[in-house]
């Protein structure tokens, strides 16, 4: 489902430091990196700048093959000077077998190393929670577009609705600060997906990011498209045509501006 998350940062350096710090705790290491921006994988930090602000108030946790590998997240950062947002241990109103610890970027987003029974085995990611203005309005959005990215409808809550696809999970939630300028993509099976995908949004009255076509700037064979959700994070459906690509940094996410 997710093929690859990314966040714009405020000051790149920074950020660099705390996600290389912690992310090889939990074995996601040697990272791709670029001008402005570093990629492990299906999540990636670029540059922010005046017409791509930083990502603020998200919520990413990262796939923990232990318990013992949360444990070392949260001590690698707390020991670099980074500062807790819930230490190691389980957390039982999520799932009776959920353990996770908590920390904040530079930027002030959330990151979470998760050990549970159903953490995600095919990517680096295991769910991210985005906070909105309106919840019915999001919640429509992403149903809308949930037949193009592999979504569909999870957990139900008076004020969390929950998008599951083959693998890994988002949550919408009501209340607190909405989540702000993040790129979320889904992965398409083909560029016939990635066309129905900006058709129906538009049709549906959501706004053009990107219409879709190739992105030969990321890599060979990157088809992609890009449309706003309505509290303006950035989400794309792309297809990478394999039999197209070649190997070489993706600049994931920093999608071209819209004509």
């Amino acid at each position: 489902m997710i093929d690859h998350v990314t966040l714009r940062v405020a000051a790149i350096d920074a950020s660099e430091r705390f996600y290389r710090a912690v992310l090889p705790t939990l074995g996601i290491d040697v990272p791709t990196a670029g001008s402005g921006f570093i990629e492990w994988e299906d999540f990636s930090i670029a540059a922010a700048g005046p017409e791509r602000p930083p990502t603020r108030n998200l919520h990413v946790a990262f796939v923990a093959p232990t318990r013992a590998h949360v444990d070392a997240f949260w001590r690698a950062g707390v020991d670099a000077g980074h500062p807790s947002a819930g230490e190691p241990g389980p957390r039982p109103q999520y799932t009776a077998d959920y353990y996770g610890a908590f920390l904040l970027d530079p930027d002030g987003n959330s990151a979470e190393a998760v050990h549970h029974a159903a953490t995600r085995r095919d990517g680096n990611i295991d769910h991210l929670w985005i906070r909105v203005a309106d919840l019915d309005a999001a919640e429509h959005f992403y149903a809308t577009i949930a037949p193009h990215a592999g979504l569909r409808a999870g957990a139900t809550e008076d004020r969390l609705r929950q998008f599951r696809g083959a693998s890994g999970s988002f949550a919408l939630v009501d209340g607190g600060a909405s989540c702000e300028h993040v790129h979320l993509a889904f992965a398409a099976p083909g560029r016939a997906t990635v066309d129905a995908f900006h058709r129906t949004a538009i049709r549906a009255g959501f706004r053009d990011n990107g219409a879709p076509g190739e992105r030969p700037e990321y890599h060979p064979g990157y088809y992609g498209a890009y449309v706003l959700d309505p509290d303006g994070n950035n989400v794309e459906v792309v297809f990478h045509d394999r039999d197209r690509a070649v190997p070489g940094p993706r600049v994931a996410g920093a999608a071209p501006k819209r004509p």
